[in-house]
């Protein structure tokens, strides 16, 4: 068993660890103490209405602030005394706080005050006595103009969440906003920098609501039911508590908070979302917000408990209260102006009052702050990370780094964030990867699916159409009118039909009634500028009908994409342009293609003769009838009548080839020759328009029509210009011709002219496009969201179906009427379609003769070689062999069944049918050769080049053949004679 210790030396080591503990402990303590005795308090001032419920916030956070920030800094010299004055919600009262404190107590900064018309004031004041002005709450633009060095926004300026709000417009597709503001500084003040930025994003705002914020209820409900009137359902809501929430209950009453409807609303509203009464909130469902993003830290969530626990303290009675951003932004600024105090050193907190008079106003006697100067450089260098994010000062303003979008639903909840960025984004984080901008939201009436931004007014009231009344052209538009009750009674027409098409084609329904813009006597009331114009005047919602959009009327008006085809033609008569021409059979080929075409010809008779006469009696002869048959031969190709037989496979190709050119040249030239002698006989009597201006002929037009100022431009004598209603009066303007009071030529928009064709093909034809224009269209008042989106369903239409069954219901062409596409014209028929047929024939020629050239010189080779005879007596001799027959070829040796023997020289051959060739002279022991010339006389040229080729040699003996029996047994019917070889 063990003893206990001994209590003494227990007591000893307890001392000797207490006892420094003791000593540091009463050390820290006094150094406290004398540093919070020594600390130089600094009076800031707080102008604040301190009987708000978000003022009191705001108060006990500025409270925390100071405590927290000094019990974590107590080595500070300086400690801020906080002087509160009450502004009482007042612009007056908040001045008269401010002039309290700066001349009776001589603060060295001012915190505060709530709101921007209060600021304004005092900025004035902190820029005359160099005291900086530190606002939290005070977030209007305008303030920013005043460019005071002595004020401090501790809060986001309203115009940095335009970007937020215009993100969101883009992102959906609105097409027009309307602003809802108070009527005061805070309101009026980012209004200017919001309209820039929706017209930077093409978003219209058509109007603006202004709301007094002394407004009662009837004057809300009033200027809601103004809204409820228009076609814009897109709002923005800026404004502060208690006329924001006034404004949603009433729009929630009156049924503009149901479904189609998008309603926007600033941080002013948002951030102050969590003070709103539970019947607000309900009348809110499916409102979008925009706040500053306030990270989620464990400060935060701590400072949150520990705010909650005292303010409970301080206000029981308030026990519903939320700690909101004007309490954070509150606590953040007294954090800024502690630090800055700090940093400045201040020594002296007396006003330099040297320049102040003795009889000077309360405005003028509390003098210059000393310490300005050095708090203004200190709050501009001052930064930090707090409760609200990196707080940092540059040019005075509070810089903001992102926008949380949240939507109302049951609460807040969290879409999506904007920054400049990034734009909109789901998540913060770089990482993200959502195609989708913002979460779901959940609009107003309960909706999920995206609202268009507007809407046909709900108050029964129909779109009003206007619709032309004319004539003719009833295929476009046709307006039937009761007489008796001089009402419409129908609209028809293709134009009709392509609007009708579209409407259904809209996503939503839109309620419309056609009126004609008709006399009472049924006749149109102007032309078609005056019912453009009749939509700027607010008479009618739209016109839709034969108009064409020109730029002019789109100063008045906005127009839809075309649905027809663009621009104004002119329409002429045709007539027979055949001419009885004896030599028109030489215009289906250009004079190129008629000499090439000769030439080849030639060039392929030559050939074949070559290829021909040595193996072809039919090629042989005098040398006139050789020429003849060679051309004979290879023009009779042209119509395959030919009689000559051709033998050698060298000739059968070449004629091959020629001959499959001959076919597609003569086939070309037929149709060619039919096309000049039937299709192209109907050709319009005029084709340049200055013609028509120089030689005074009369012009017609449509009645009505913009193409008159065109006429005019063009340079038309007026006195000439006729005017028609229908296609059955231009046609009759026509017919009398332009000396008998009618017209030579029309002019009119192509949807127009096609009809006219159509009808009166085999008369008239459209010449060439004068004019260009965008088409036919259907026109809105200026920036009407409908435009958009019948633009779209026109594209729908005209790519489908739809508008193929339209225009075959109402522009049925006769059958009888030629294509438009094709054409009317023919041209001869060049070089340039053929050099490729005649470069294959051409290359089949040539290649040929090389073939032959080179087989009969190989053949005949011994000839050229015979150093005994002189170049030219070779060169005779091998020209003689040239064009002479080549009886070793079968035509000749199956003639008679005959062998030839030269002189005993040359030996028969194996095949008796075959006897050798009498031109292997060569073989001659005495060196001549022998050849028979054109008449058959034997001629003999020595190759021995001592010869006197002038002297008189004896010809040798005649060269005579032996006709032997190539069968024995053959009876010899005649007797032997000299056979000699005529050429």
């Amino acid at each position: 068993m063990t003893r206990p210790n001994n209590p003494t030396k227990l007591f000893s080591s307890l001392s000797f660890i207490l006892i420094p503990l003791i000593i540091l402990s009463l050390f820290f303590f006094t150094n406290t103490a004398m540093s919070q005795t020594t600390a130089v308090p600094v009076n800031v001032g707080l102008v604040l209405d301190i009987n708000g419920e978000v003022e009191k916030v705001a108060l006990s956070c500025i409270n925390m602030s100071l405590s927290d920030f000094y019990n974590s800094n107590s080595h500070y010299k300086t400690r801020l005394i906080l002087n509160t004055r009450d502004s009482k919600g007042d612009v007056v009262a908040a001045a008269a706080a401010a002039l309290d404190l700066l001349k009776n107590v001589q603060v060295q900064a001012m915190l505060g005050p709530e709101n921007s018309m209060q600021t304004n004031f005092i900025i004035q004041l902190g820029n005359k006595s160099q005291v900086p002005i530190l606002s939290f709450s005070a977030t209007s633009s305008s303030l920013t103009s005043i460019r005071s060095p002595y004020f401090f926004r501790g809060a986001l300026n309203d115009s940095s969440q335009v970007g937020a709000i215009t993100a969101i417009i883009k992102a959906f597709g609105w097409r027009e906003a309307v602003p809802i503001y108070v009527d005061n500084q805070y309101g009026e003040a980012m209004i200017p920098s919001l309209t820039d930025a929706l017209q930077a994003i093409d978003t219209r705002v058509p109007y603006r609501s202004v709301i007094s914020p002394l407004a009662t209820d009837d004057q809300i409900e009033k200027e809601l039911y103004k809204l409820f009137t228009m076609q814009t359902r897109v709002f923005i809501l800026h404004m502060l508590p208690p006329l924001g929430p006034r404004i949603f209950e009433k729009a929630n009453e009156i049924g503009l908070m149901n479904k189609g409807c998008v309603w926007i609303m600033t941080d002013g509203m948002t951030n102050l979302l969590r003070t709103l009464e539970p019947s607000v909130i309900d009348s809110m469902q499916g409102v979008i917000g925009v706040r500053p993003y306030v990270p989620k830290t464990k400060a935060l969530e701590n400072f949150r408990v520990r705010w909650k626990r005292k303010f409970l303290q301080e206000n029981p009675s308030l026990f519903d209260v939320e700690l909101n951003n004007l309490g954070l932004l509150g606590y953040d600024a007294t954090r800024a102006l502690a630090v800055a105090v700090e940093k400045a050193g201040i020594t002296s907190f007396d006003f330099d009052k040297t320049n102040v008079s003795s009889n000077a106003t309360d405005l003028e006697a509390f003098g210059i702050s000393r310490n300005g100067p050095k708090l203004l450089q200190a709050l501009s260098s001052t930064r930090f990370k707090g409760l609200t994010g990196d707080y940092i000062f540059v040019d005075g303003q509070l810089q903001s780094s992102a926008f949380e979008i949240i939507n109302v639903n049951n609460g807040a909840r969290g879409v999506g964030f904007w920054t400049p960025e990034k734009g909109l984004t789901q998540k913060l984080s770089s990482n993200s990867t959502t195609k989708s901008k913002l979460k779901s939201i959940t609009w107003p009436g309960d909706s999920t699916s995206d609202p268009k931004g507007w809407e046909v007014p709900t108050n029964e009231k129909k779109l009003r159409i206007g619709v032309p009344v004319k004539k003719g052209f009833s295929e476009f538009v046709n307006v039937t009118i009761d007489p008796k009750t001089r009402e419409t009674t129908s609209v028809t027409g293709y134009c009709i039909d392509v609007f009708n098409a579209v409407i259904q084609d809209l996503p939503y329904a839109v309620a419309y009634d056609f009126i004609a813009y008709a006399q009472p006597d049924g006749t149109s009331s102007g032309s078609y500028d005056d019912l453009i114009y009749q939509v700027f005047r607010e008479d009618f919602d739209a016109v839709v009908g034969d108009t064409t959009i020109v730029f002019n009327r789109s100063n008045y008006v906005d127009f839809t994409l075309p649905y027809t085809e663009s621009g104004v033609s002119m329409i002429v008569p045709i007539k027979d342009s055949k001419k009885r021409n004896a030599w028109v059979f030489l215009q289906p080929l250009t004079w190129d293609l008629w000499v090439t075409s000769g030439c080849f010809f030639i060039f392929i008779g030559f050939v074949v003769w070559v290829l021909e006469h040595r193996v072809n009696e039919d090629f042989r002869g005098p040398a006139r009838h050789q020429v003849g048959t060679s051309f004979w031969f290879s023009f009779s190709t042209m119509v395959f009548s030919q009689r000559e037989r051709v033998i050698s496979n060298l000739a059968r190709f070449v004629v091959i080839v020629w001959c499959f050119v001959v076919l597609i040249l003569i086939q070309s030239y037929t149709a060619s020759l039919t096309s000049l002698l039937t299709v192209q006989q109907l050709q319009p009597t005029i084709t340049d328009v200055n013609l028509l201006i120089k030689r005074g002929d009369n012009v017609g037009y449509q009645k009505g029509s913009f193409v008159l100022g065109i006429l005019k431009q063009l340079g038309f004598d007026e006195r000439k210009l006729v005017v028609y209603n229908s296609q059955e009066e231009c046609d009759e303007l026509f017919q009398k011709g332009s000396a008998n009071g009618g017209i030579a030529a029309a002019f009119d928009e192509i949807p127009f002219m096609k009809l006219l064709i159509g009808q009166h093909c085999s008369k008239y034809t459209m010449v060439e496009s004068i004019f260009k224009t965008a088409g036919f269209g259907f026109a809105f008042p200026l920036h009407s969201p409908l435009v958009h989106d019948v633009s779209k369903a026109i594209l729908n239409v005209t790519e489908g179906d739809k508008m193929k069954k339209i225009e075959e219901a109402w522009f049925k062409k006769d059958s009888s009427c030629p294509d438009a596409s094709t054409t009317v014209s023919s041209r001869s028929l060049g070089l340039n379609s053929f050099w490729g047929l005649f470069l294959i024939a051409g290359i089949a020629a040539i290649l040929a003769l090389i073939i032959f050239l080179a087989i009969f010189v190989h053949q005949h080779r011994n000839v050229l070689n015979d150093s005994e005879s002189s170049l030219l007596s070779r060169i005779r001799i091998f020209l003689s062999i040239f064009v002479s027959r080549d009886l070793s070829a079968h035509t000749f040796k199956e003639k008679g069944g005959i062998q030839v023997h030269g002189m005993g020289a040359t030996e028969a051959s194996p095949d008796s049918r075959y006897p050798a060739s009498p031109l292997s002279y060569s073989q001659h022991a005495d060196s001549h050769f022998g050849f028979y010339g054109e008449q058959g006389t034997p001629r003999t040229e020595y190759g021995n080049s001592n010869h006197n080729p002038n002297s008189q040699v004896q010809a040798p003996p005649e060269i005579v053949s032996a006709v032997e029996l190539t069968n024995p047994d053959q009876e010899i019917a005649r007797s032997p004679q000299v056979v000699r070889e005529n050429n």
